[in-house]
């Protein structure tokens, strides 16, 4: 890991960041098609100083916005969108430095482990039982408290070198824990089994009798609707944006260097063909449409951050919700129709263009869009006020 600086711009972090999104855009295809994590490159990203990024310029961070959070999501999510979504937890945590949500030893702690260089995973959710039913257990024993249980979707768990989970105490009590990856009893399993979004390392944790401190518990905060909340959901879309962006960029090389014109066309080549172009004219308008409703609502974070208050909270969590609903309808739309733009060569796995709506599938899958979309609706239309839980 390297030292970190003392002083660090978020144009610095974004120069620093810009060759290892070159790298993870040439061989993304590749890494899903032979299922390769992108270690190396994320362990760059992470010296680089990315959860740095909207860390406060006096506390060795970026001082970036929320807007600028955001176009650096959809480019990650462009190059490569399996990387945003295993950073993801990482951003979250940084945040909570941005936005004053943490304090005192607990934040001094957080800071030292992002400076340098740390990467986070959290492990929630479990399989089997009553949903939000938490199985896992702190125990104590003659040595002191263990942790014993087993979470799913650990996403981003194989590269972090801290993760958090949720369990019951020994007086019967839901708490947080934080330990270190490498700790005795901590196994990571690259088991996650989804069409898409493969390489997310959100496969199980198991907590075999894992050694815990009291001082690595903490009560979780109880739920509401927060824009803090809101930023999880913002990730998410700002992947789909990048999928987007990805499935354009994937339509404009397929079309001048891959495909033909069917036999009955009037053009010469694939990209001088009118409805090719018409093709990758509506994956484009779909790619831009995806970045511009996650930019806005980023801005609206921004602005509820600059003046918090009920009414700006409330606006932001619903400008997520919309962005969220709108980037996985364009990022879904983008990857079935860049096979529009050939017959069946294109389809060859080779080019692996199946990738892009298999990884927006997924994403999109993460929170029902029905229930997003409907709040929107009774917020406009009986004032009804967002639900107060992890989907929004």
């Amino acid at each position: 890991m390297s030292t970190p600086r003392v002083a660090l711009t978020a144009a610095d972090i974004r120069a620093d960041i810009a060759p290892v999104l070159d790298d993870l855009r040439a061989a993304a295809a590749r890494r899903d098609a032979e299922r390769r994590h992108p270690f190396a490159e994320i362990r760059r990203l992470a010296d680089a100083g990315i959860l740095r990024y909207r860390v406060p310029r006096e506390d060795g961070g970026g001082g970036a916005s929320v807007r600028e959070l955001a176009e650096l999501l959809i480019d990650l999510g462009s190059a490569d969108s399996n990387v945003p979504q295993a950073l993801r937890s990482g951003f979250l945590v940084a945040d909570g430095l941005a936005t004053g949500s943490l304090s005192g030893h607990r934040r001094a702690t957080t800071l030292q482990r992002v400076l340098a260089g740390d990467l986070f995973a959290g492990s929630a959710n479990e399989v089997g039982g009553d949903p939000g039913a938490i199985a896992t257990r702190i125990v104590r024993d003659a040595t002191g408290l263990r942790v014993e249980g087993a979470k799913y979707y650990s996403t981003g768990g194989l590269h972090a070198q801290w993760i958090s989970g949720s369990a019951i105490d020994p007086a019967g009590d839901v708490v947080t824990f934080t330990v270190p990856t490498d700790r005795d009893g901590v196994v990571r399993l690259d088991d996650f089994d989804a069409i898409g979004q493969r390489l997310t390392a959100s496969g199980t944790t198991r907590y075999e009798g894992v050694a815990v401190d009291p001082g690595e518990l903490s009560e979780p905060g109880a739920p509401r609707r927060h824009p803090t909340g809101s930023l999880a959901h913002l990730v998410l879309a700002a992947t789909l944006a990048g999928i987007a962006e990805a499935a354009r960029r994937d339509a404009v090389r397929i079309a001048r260097e891959v495909a033909r014109p069917i036999k009955h066309s009037t053009a010469a080549r694939s990209a001088d063909d009118p409805y090719v172009r018409l093709v990758v004219g509506r994956i484009a308008n779909a790619a831009f449409t995806a970045r511009a409703q996650v930019v806005a609502a980023a801005e609206s974070l921004d602005a509820y951050w600059a003046a918090p208050d009920e009414a700006a909270g409330i606006d932001a969590v619903l400008a997520v919700a919309s962005a969220y609903v709108g980037a996985g309808e364009q990022a879904l739309a983008a990857g079935e129709q860049i096979f529009d733009i050939g017959g069946g060569t294109i389809t060859s796995r080779e080019h692996n263009l199946d990738r892009h709506w298999r990884n927006a599938r997924t994403v999109a899958n993460h929170n029902p869009r029905g229930w997003k979309t409907a709040a929107i609706g009774g917020f406009l239309l009986a004032d009804e006020i967002p639900p107060a839980n992890g989907l929004f």
